[in-house]
């Protein structure tokens, strides 16, 4: 459906079972993100929040709750996107194969803004203290907007053509922030924001940011969408809205998008920092206070029959998860005609996206020889790091597609398996030092500072992996509850990080070398909580991945360094407790969880998806 505002995708949604309503009286702090995360947890509908104590607007969350909500939602347009992009990727076909693809100049004509004069978003004006002042956990430092379309453009180029919308978190209230006045800007890098904003501060001048919320499900997709950088998004959210995106054009005035439910319009000053945060982020911890941009506020626009869309980030999976899957969906085709010899690439969501990635290739090099070492892996692991927000993977693991060329690159479990099954830790580990990692990872050594390691598998398998518990294995006190997480992956629990606490390894590697067989075990981690860790596979994931600094936590059962190249003969071990400088993880509010387990037990419609 061609959506032209929130109420219009929220009504389409009720009529087709898709949504339920909530009309008894609820909290933007704490409770309304609570409510959500179960009802996402549970698979449920979208939820519209009629009454929000203190606030004006209605709230509706988990619009994109399910994979087949978020088809449901583009049905009219997700085919004709999907062959726009095969199109791109081979623009023959269209010729050979016109009938399939005889609405792709439709589509084309979709995909240029058009220029409008007034919008339905400027119909009323308001301030930053009224609109909903949601906040999702307990000790986040304020209220924030979560589904965000900040747009911006270049001030040497300015123009629709080269603007950038992105979905970067928005602070409205708290810290030092002046009330109706400023609002926080939190953006990362490889975001192009923050090329707009280098490029305001080398010419000295102030640059203007509007912020959307709601409209077409369109812009919000488009927003999180990794198009290449000088590409407009609004080209894109045509395409998948059905229709012409309308911009409010003036002079002096940054594109306003007409059919948005509301609009913060303001000017960014480059050299003005405040604190932001803390906030509960999409890693499963709190990402802290740090200083960010700040919009200084000029108008609030809001359309007459306005709702607020929102998310709730936290350990994955949470809503964001279907973006995910939504963009691989329409991505995924694009993937081998970009990085040539690659078959797919997987941010692990589990392990909190960017920790982890998954990745397919292919060993074409000296074909008449038999493969003794990866070659052309290293290679396009190298360009798979080269690419935008994949070159923040911490760590990347890439296989030979002979390996197993029926292999599921989401079967992350089987995966693993296969590269376990033919890794040589002597010469598989290519580690990257004092470089880049995601903003929101507090594993590394300062922030968006880290390490990375590329674990390159091929070949046919050297080892079949253990199942079970090694007989006989015997560790050093402090360490307890060995659990097998997969197979050829154990678990045990250490004793908790002391940043002075320099022999635990020297106590473990004696233990290991002597009773864990390398080939039944090639890789153990040493956790907080064993037990924990192994109980399901996303426990396994999160846990290491976004604990782990791969350049100080790895280690090796009899490691050694030749040519600078490090190298383990026995057991790869991975260090994945908590050390001091982590940021702390996400936990509930007590009150909150109890006052949501009341509706559980009342007979509203919500209450079978509150459980």
């Amino acid at each position: 459906m061609g959506y032209r505002s929130t109420r219009q995708c929220v009504e389409d949604l009720r009529r087709n079972g898709h949504l339920v309503e909530l009309d008894e009286p609820v909290s933007a702090r704490l409770q309304v993100a609570e409510i959500q995360r179960r009802v996402f947890a549970n698979g449920g509908p979208a939820v519209l929040f009629s009454n929000v104590t203190g606030c004006a607007f209605p709230m509706v969350s988990n619009l994109f709750g399910t994979i087949e909500r978020a088809r449901f939602i583009f049905r009219d347009t997700l085919e004709s996107v999907r062959r726009a992009i095969e199109i791109k990727i081979d623009p023959g076909v269209a010729i050979r194969r016109p009938l399939r693809y005889w609405k792709a100049p439709l589509t084309a004509l979709t995909m240029r803004p058009s220029r409008k004069r007034p919008g339905a978003v400027m119909q009323n004006e308001t301030t930053i203290s009224k609109l909903p002042q949601l906040q999702s956990w307990p000790d986040d430092g304020g209220s924030f907007v979560t589904l965000p379309q900040v747009y911006s453009e270049d001030v040497t180029a300015p123009g629709m053509h080269k603007s950038n919308l992105g979905m970067y978190r928005i602070q409205l209230a708290g810290n030092r922030y002046q009330t109706d006045r400023e609002i926080g800007l939190h953006y990362q890098i490889h975001r192009s924001i923050g090329v707009h904003h280098a490029r305001a501060l080398a010419a000295r001048k102030p640059f203007r940011v509007n912020v959307f919320v709601g409209g077409s499900p369109a812009m919000t997709l488009a927003a999180v969408m990794p198009l290449p950088e000088g590409m407009s998004e609004l080209t894109f959210a045509g395409a998948l809205a059905g229709h012409r995106i309308p911009m409010v054009t003036g002079p002096n005035r940054l594109p306003v998008y007409a059919d948005a439910d509301f609009c913060i319009s303001g000017t960014v000053h480059p050299d003005r920092l405040l604190p932001e945060g803390p906030f509960g982020d999409h890693l499963g911890y709190y990402s802290l206070a740090h200083d960010y941009p700040v919009l200084q506020v000029e108008h609030v626009w809001h359309r007459n029959d306005a709702i607020w869309p929102f998310t709730v980030v936290g350990r994955p999976p949470q809503e964001d998860t279907i973006f995910g899957q939504l963009i691989h969906e329409l991505t995924g085709p694009i993937i081998p005609t970009v990085l040539h010899g690659v078959h797919g690439v997987h941010a692990v969501d589990a392990a909190g996206v960017h920790p982890l990635l998954l990745a397919i290739g292919s060993e074409r090099y000296s074909p008449w020889q038999a493969l003794s070492a990866p070659q052309e892996l290293l290679t396009q692991a190298n360009a798979i790091l080269g690419q935008g927000q994949l070159s923040l993977a911490k760590y990347l693991w890439i296989i030979d597609r002979a390996a197993d060329p029926e292999l599921d690159i989401h079967d992350t479990s089987k995966f693993l398996q296969r590269m376990l099954e033919r890794v040589d830790w002597r010469r598989d580990l290519h580690f990257q030092t004092q470089t880049t990692i995601d903003t929101l990872d507090y594993s590394g050594t300062g922030v968006n500072s880290g390490s990375k390691l590329v674990i390159a598998a091929a070949g046919p398998a050297k080892r079949t992996l253990r199942h079970q518990l090694p007989a006989g294995l015997r560790l050093p006190d402090g360490f307890s509850s060995p659990a097998v997480c997969l197979p050829g992956v154990l678990a045990i629990g250490g004793p908790k990080f002391e940043s002075n606490q320099a022999n635990w390894w020297n106590e473990l590697e004696p233990a290991l070398r002597s009773t864990v067989p390398t080939d039944d075990f090639p890789l153990i981690v040493v956790v907080d909580n064993a037990e924990f860790c192994a109980r399901s596979l996303n426990n396994f994931l999160w846990t290491v991945f976004t604990r782990s600094n791969p350049a100080c936590d790895v280690y090796g059962v009899d490691s050694f360094v030749e040519n600078k190249h490090w190298g383990s003969r026995g057991s790869l071990v991975i260090d994945a407790r908590i050390k001091p400088h982590h940021a702390p993880p996400l936990i509930e509010d007590p009150e909150t969880a109890r006052f949501v387990d009341s509706f559980a037990t009342r007979n509203i419609p919500l209450a079978k998806w509150l459980q």
